[in-house]
């Protein structure tokens, strides 16, 4: 699968979804026309301007509301109504519209998420967050996207950080930070209902109710629940389909003026069919399982703020966070205790001062399901931290430096510092650039720090091949240089553009040791240890666009492009043999997106997006263009009729081969959906 063979291929694909957008255009102008001279007004669905666009407020960059045109940092926010529009049923779905961020399907359950490079089955360089609560998982370093789920109509907006976020949020904010937000329990007051199914997509129910004081009291409940088909796997038998259920809660109280009090949780079950190599001793095989992961845990959240007086708050946040993961090579049992405290205040001379501490407690029980996949069976990982943060303006409403720094101090390599330094200048209101200095660190994980897998390569003579990770690795490291520019051009048209350079250096790498021979267990054999080590260096760099297009107020066009170069290299001492070639191949040089929102008249919309993604040589994934739809009809304000179609232009098509074991093909798919909502009295 070459890029020669595809392109013609992807030439006519690109034509004729060009072709598709035009016509478009013009049949909705006719009959947006037609409508309006018979006084068809139909039902308005909610769209931001440009201008406020630019003026949403975002929390992820400093954990206080700030204007996304005001923002030293690559910052999309892809909205609700983005969402829902898109036809996406999942998170990771939703992430593919925000530019710089790699979003590949392995299989029907799992997903590849990486931004600015280095995505991976757990996303070990990116930080992600629901509701200001991590979901970074420590034994492995990374997400298991496949649990970090909530109703998709409850998202208020998903905020994502290309670029470092450490001096905020800490360890493992390398390249990017994703928060999840959920909308306030105001603004979800009554019922909702909804029931899908489709050819993948095979059923799906959810609902909602919420409801107040309509003083100062809200909540609302959930739940929901899922059953996913097989995707393609030639000539071999199907294994990975995925059931999942899940509610949850979620209370704000306004306990007077100064007093807001938030308190949230979620519990989940469900089976995900995974087919795993295991190698086992007696019999002396290496042998495909396939078999259903079972999956659970829960999380409760409790956050107070409390407004000092005008210009100054206080806010603390504590939270409880289960897992239980049963696989068909191992199990995990985690409880997570982390508890933030955050003091925002106003200092003279025009500064905006933040500090605050933090301590999070994990520990963990490893089972071990065969005896060639072990950690260490009782562990906790130990995370204490405190961070500063002062914006400066420097001249009135047009130049600010913002400049602080993370302080942690973890149980694998003791203190750590994350130190950044933003400028952002604003010649007008309509214009922003922004340049921003950064250090960040991943930490080490379980992996390396106490693991042992174990691999059969040959029988005669008897030989394995082990992966060690014995606590000599320490935490990679990021120097990120970044610049950005953001412009509302003309009313009807917005461009935001970032750039960076980022280097490594200490990044993960595989060392080759001297095999040794062992006679436990029989027969005796020979060990090849593979050691994890800090045995890479390596940049960076690339340039994203995101515009956005309304030219009329029916009709809007957004857009991204991402371009990435990675150049990684060994240290000297490095023995490592396969790691650069393995990092820089899986994710891709290029990517590119259009979107076309269309409202037509009688109540109806038509959504089209069209991407193409590079090639991933090293996972034998070629590049590949793909078109998803969406059409919707309001007939009533209460109900909502759509039908989505996804990966239209092929059968079938390879988007990961991240994950060990066979390449799994991604089908075209097409589901339907009706959801009703009643609005509280």
């Amino acid at each position: 699968m070459t890029k020669r063979h595809h392109s013609p291929r992807i030439r006519i694909r690109v034509a004729t979804f060009l072709g598709l957008l035009l016509v478009t255009g013009l049949v909705t102008a006719i009959w947006a026309d037609a409508s309006e001279s018979a006084g068809d007004n139909g039902i308005a669905l909610k769209h931001l301007s440009l201008e406020e666009l630019g003026n949403t407020e975002v929390t992820t960059v400093s954990k206080q509301p700030v204007k996304v045109a005001r923002t030293p940092a690559a910052i999309y926010v892809i909205t609700q109504e983005d969402i829902r529009r898109s036809g996406a049923t999942s998170i990771p779905e939703a992430l593919r519209l925000a530019p710089g961020v790699e979003v590949a399907r392995i299989d029907s359950v799992r997903w590849s998420v990486g931004v600015r490079g280095f995505g991976s089955r757990l996303s070990r360089a990116v930080l992600v967050l629901i509701d200001g609560r991590s979901v970074y998982t420590p034994l492995f370093a990374g997400v298991y996207w496949e649990v970090q789920d909530t109703l998709l109509e409850d998202v208020e907006r998903i905020e994502v950080i290309r670029g470092p976020g450490g001096t905020i949020w800490g360890a493992n904010a390398v390249n990017g930070v994703i928060n999840i937000i959920t909308k306030r329990t105001s603004d979800t007051h009554g019922t909702l209902v909804s029931v899908a199914g489709g050819n993948v997509a095979e059923d799906s129910v959810g609902f909602r109710y919420g409801a107040g004081n309509d003083k100062n009291l809200n909540y609302r409940l959930y739940g929901k629940d899922f059953n996913r088909g097989h995707e393609f796997l030639s000539g071999q038998r199907q294994f990975d389909d995925w059931r999942m259920g899940q509610a949850g809660l979620r209370t704000d109280w306004e306990v007077r003026n100064r007093d807001t009090l938030t308190l949230q949780g979620d519990l989940y079950n469900g089976d995900a069919g995974e087919k795993v190599g295991i190698t086992t001793y007696s019999p002396l095989a290496t042998i495909n399982v396939e078999q259903n992961a079972e999956l659970s845990g829960g999380n409760l959240l409790g956050r107070w703020r409390h407004v000092l007086n005008q210009g100054s708050d206080v806010e603390l946040q504590g939270y409880y966070d289960r897992t239980d993961r049963r696989e068909p090579n191992y199990g995990e049992v985690r409880d997570t205790f982390d508890i933030d405290f955050l003091h925002h205040l106003t200092l003279p001379a025009r500064q905006n001062f933040l500090w605050g501490v933090g301590a999070r407690l994990s520990p963990a029980h490893f089972i071990q399901v065969v005896p060639t996949i072990a950690f260490a069976a009782h562990s906790t990982e130990q995370l204490y931290s405190a961070f500063v943060q002062d914006e400066i303006a420097i001249v009135g409403d047009q130049l600010w430096l913002t400049v602080g720094s993370k302080f942690l101090h973890n149980n694998y390599t003791g203190f750590e510092i994350q130190p950044s330094a933003r400028l952002l200048w604003a010649p007008n209101a309509r214009q922003t650039v922004w340049t921003a200095l950064t250090r960040a660190v991943r930490t080490p994980s379980g992996i390396e720090e106490d693991f042992q897998a174990t691999g059969l390569i040959s029988t005669n003579p008897l030989l394995f091949v082990r992966a060690i990770g014995d606590g000599k690795f320490t935490s990679e490291r990021l120097i990120s240089y970044e610049a950005g520019y953001r412009s509302l051009v003309v009313p009807k048209l917005y461009l935001d553009v970032a750039t960076f350079y980022n280097d490594y250096n200490h990044l993960l790498s595989a060392e080759t040791g001297a095999p040794f021979s062992e006679a436990t267990p029989p027969p005796a054999h020979i060990v090849v240890p593979i050691f994890l080590r800090n045995g890479l260096v390596g940049k960076t760099y690339g340039i994203e666009l995101a515009p956005d297009w309304r030219p009329t107020n029916w009709w809007r066009l957004a857009g991204s492009y991402s371009y990435l170069q990675m150049d990684l290299n060994k240290e000297r001492s490095s023995l490592d043999s396969s790691t650069i070639k393995s990092t820089e191949g899986s994710s891709p040089h290029q990517e590119f997106m259009i979107q076309s929102f269309v409202d037509l008249p009688k109540n109806l919309e038509f959504n089209l997006s069209g991407r193409f993604i590079g090639a991933l040589p090293a996972q034998q994934v070629g590049s590949y263009w793909t078109a998803d739809t969406e059409v919707g009809w309001h007939p009533t304000h209460h109900i909502l009729f759509s039908v989505a179609g996804q990966n239209l232009w092929q059968p079938h098509h390879l988007e990961s081969g991240g994950d060990p074991g066979a390449l799994v093909e991604i089908k075209r798919s097409v589901y339907a959906k009706i959801s009703w909502t009643s609005t509280a009295d």
